[in-house]
């Protein structure tokens, strides 16, 4: 792909790695920011990849709807039934919840929603990113 854009979208979440030896393990929060890159081979007829409105718009309405200041967790966690039961906005992945399958998941859902994204990566620090990128299956 010769031509891409990238548009960033920040949002918060908490989540825990179970079986982490290091403080990830309990609970915690991250103030990400996400950047998904959609890439084409050509430009449209308007001179762009797409407009950088319609990613951010899908992209965020997705993000705010099932990620933004929820807890992400695994399907196994022993926390999910009380977090439930008490209501909490929860967000669970059949895979521990780590940048990395994050960052996969909004991958997916970009794609689902018809952007021709090519690469997301998550920042969970300023200094510390996770990405996914298409054929790194």
């Amino acid at each position: 792909m010769a031509y891409a854009v990238l548009a960033t979208i920040d949002f918060c979440y908490g989540h825990r790695i179970l079986g982490h030896d290091g403080p990830c393990r309990h609970l915690h929060g991250h103030n990400a920011r996400v950047e998904i890159v959609v890439s084409r081979a050509a430009l449209d007829p308007l001179g762009m990849v797409c407009d950088f409105r319609t990613v951010k718009q899908a992209m965020k309405q997705w993000i705010d709807t099932h990620l933004d200041h929820r807890m992400v967790l695994a399907t196994n966690d022993p926390l999910v039934p009380l977090l439930q039961q008490h209501q909490e906005p929860l967000y669970l992945l059949a895979t521990p919840p780590t940048a990395e399958t994050l960052a996969y998941e909004l991958f997916t859902q970009a794609r689902a929603l018809g952007l021709s994204v090519t690469e997301v990566r998550l920042w969970e620090t300023p200094s510390s990113c996770a990405m996914y990128r298409a054929g790194a299956d």
